[in-house]
């Protein structure tokens, strides 16, 4: 009888909100995974989680890797304090999956690899965006060549976000945790799927480690409907993208757009044209047609995914596409190489934090930035 493998300890520290969405997609991998542990300051707010997920809450990161020797931690804290737990947990031999952004800098993304490198651990970022069902075609007809040289590879984020969200008492908006607006924060998961598709595309780029398939960026940011004395950074920003192929592309990124909408990805060249808008294929013609090309714009019955929170963080989130990221995580787990099974590791999450700090620092010298 084949031996079977143990489900992996994880700890979840950071217990925000997406916490509950990655606790909830664990309870779903419960053959692959066990959540052991729940970290936050909150007592009150600790209780409650391990309750409603069946794990023991700890006021202190450290107290929890050393107690429950997990496998695995899901580091769900503000985005500039992902550097630290991370150590954290290299230091003790422990596997880290990151909430995106992998950090808020290149710099302190190199760090977290490095520390990892050197421990013999694995180091992901959670890009679910990736594994989302609708984005796969896309993804599919770029690695076939389907849509010849690439013309254009751009990605529109129009969505809103009430003053609420952006409250004295939350880390959003701010530049030391957020790292930045409507780019670091709520378009990175388009940026990093730009990444993804050019590179499938190219043949390389985004499907090569060090490689950035963005090759220079222009960008303009503003605050336009959050007061500077309620947020640091931007709620609005337009980038012009040169792709290393030579490709064209465009990224907006906003939370100042009320009521707010579904994303939108176009992916054009010489011999084909595909749009994703929210999470229906809304547009696929190819100069050579397939046979299953007719099915793809049929209107289907799917639940929001990948555009769900054009209004609200967590509206209409679902476990999917979640659940598929962590699930491709842990099985890289058993992979006798680094972080090579996972689609998502350390490097190429990188990628998106460096598009996101050129988008910064073109706007801030109004001159062309190029990522070497």
């Amino acid at each position: 009888m084949a031996d079977t493998v143990a489900p992996k300890r994880v700890c979840i520290i950071g217990i925000g909100g997406i916490a509950r969405v990655y606790g909830a997609a664990l309870k779903e991998l419960a053959g692959s995974a066990t959540l052991v542990g729940g970290c936050c300051r909150t007592e009150d707010k600790g209780r409650a989680y391990a309750e409603e997920f069946g794990c023991t809450w700890y006021s202190s990161y450290e107290e929890m890797l050393d107690t429950e020797k997990p496998d695995v931690a899901l580091v769900t804290t503000p985005s500039g304090y992902h550097l630290e737990p991370t150590l954290a947990c290299a230091e003790r031999k422990v596997h880290v999956l990151c909430d995106k952004p992998l950090e808020i800098t290149a710099e302190r993304c190199d760090t977290m690899i490095e520390a990892c490198d050197a421990a013999g651990v694995h180091l992901g970022c959670i890009f679910q965006s990736r594994f989302t069902p609708e984005l796969q075609p896309l993804h599919a007809a770029a690695q076939a060549g389907r849509f010849g040289p690439l013309s254009i590879l751009s990605g529109y984020v129009p969505w809103y976000r009430d003053d609420a969200y952006y409250a004295p008492s939350r880390w959003q908006g701010t530049q030391a945790m957020d790292g930045g607006g409507a780019c670091m924060n709520q378009a990175i998961h388009t940026i990093d799927v730009l990444i993804w598709l050019a590179g499938a595309a190219d043949g390389g780029g985004g499907e090569v480690p060090d490689v950035n398939p963005v090759a220079e960026v222009v960008a303009f940011t503003a605050q336009r409907a959050h007061s500077a004395d309620l947020i640091e950074v931007e709620d609005t920003a337009v980038a012009s993208l040169r792709f290393r192929s030579g490709g064209l592309g465009q990224i907006l990124g906003a939370t100042s757009m009320y009521p707010g909408s579904d994303r939108l990805v176009w992916l054009a060249g010489r011999d084909g044209t595909a749009e994703l808008r929210g999470d229906e294929i809304t547009r696929w013609e190819f100069r050579t047609p397939q046979a299953e090309d007719e099915s793809m714009t049929k209107p289907k019955v799917v639940e929001k995914v990948a555009s769900g929170g054009a209004a609200s963080p967590f509206a209409n989130f679902n476990t999917g596409p979640p659940r598929s990221n962590i699930q491709s995580f842990l099985e890289s787990l058993d992979a006798s190489v680094g972080e090579s099974t996972y689609p998502v590791g350390g490097r190429e999450a990188k990628k998106a934090v460096q598009v996101v700090q050129a988008i910064y620092e073109a706007a801030r010298t109004g001159k062309s930035v190029a990522i070497e």
